[in-house]
C-alpha cells in the first residue's frame, strides 16, 4: 500500500459527495469520497493511501486523461516477474510501488531512472489517518 503525507487544501462537498484537494509537497491531489470522518478539515496533515495496482503509468505521455492526480517522478527500481512487473517511483521524497503486467513493462521498455508519470483516480485515493487532530 502506498503511503502519501498531505495537507487538506480544500473541501467541497454537495449531500454526502466531497471533493477533497491536498497538498503533496508542492503537488495538488484530490480524493473523491462519499462520507467524511468528523476529524478531517482543511488545514490538517494526513496519510493517504492508494493500492499499488491502482497506480497508471504513462511513459512520454501528452494530452488529456479523466484521473484527477498526475505526478511526474523517475523510476527508482523495477523488479521483474513472470507476470508482473513491480515498479518504484520516486517523486520528492516519497516513493511510489506500481503493480503492472509483464507485457505492459516490456512493451513500454521501461528502465530504472526513465521519467514516468503516475495517474490516481480519484476514487481509488483515501485517508488512512488524520495524523494531527
Amino acid at each position: 500500500m502506498n503511503k502519501i503525507e498531505a495537507i487538506i487544501s480544500q473541501i467541497d462537498n454537495i449531500e454526502n459527495l466531497n471533493i477533497v484537494q491536498f497538498d503533496f509537497s508542492g503537488i495538488k491531489l484530490k480524493m473523491m469520497s462519499l462520507d467524511l470522518n468528523e476529524n478531517v478539515k482543511v488545514g490538517q496533515k494526513v496519510l493517504l493511501i492508494v493500492k499499488a495496482t491502482n497506480i497508471l503509468l504513462a511513459k512520454n505521455f501528452e494530452g488529456m486523461i479523466s484521473f484527477s492526480n498526475q505526478i511526474n517522478g523517475k523510476i527508482d527500481n523495477i523488479e521483474n516477474g513472470k507476470l508482473l512487473c513491480s515498479v518504484t517511483i520516486k517523486v520528492k521524497d516519497t516513493y511510489f510501488q506500481s503493480i503492472i503486467t509483464q507485457t505492459s513493462a516490456n512493451k513500454m521498455n521501461l528502465k530504472k531512472n526513465d521519467e514516468i508519470d503516475i495517474f490516481i483516480k480519484a476514487s481509488d485515493l483515501s485517508i488512512e489517518e488524520v495524523i494531527n487532530v
